[in-house]
């Protein structure tokens, strides 16, 4: 079962801080010429996050 629950676990974390993510920098009224600028920096971040409250969680 562990198989299963892990990497769903980890989807739904990237996914919760990632939707939370992009929900924040569009409702910032940024206006980049290119919004890669705003936006590869954040899913880096929500990587780097999901990772880390994954092995919090699942430690």
């Amino acid at each position: 079962m562990k198989k299963i629950t892990a990497p769903l676990r980890r989807a739904l974390i990237y996914a919760a801080a990632s939707y939370g993510g992009l929900v924040l920098i569009n409702n910032s009224e940024l206006n980049l010429p290119n919004m890669w600028v705003a936006y590869l920096p954040m899913f880096i971040g929500v990587y780097v996050l999901t990772q880390w409250l994954d092995r919090k969680i699942g430690g």
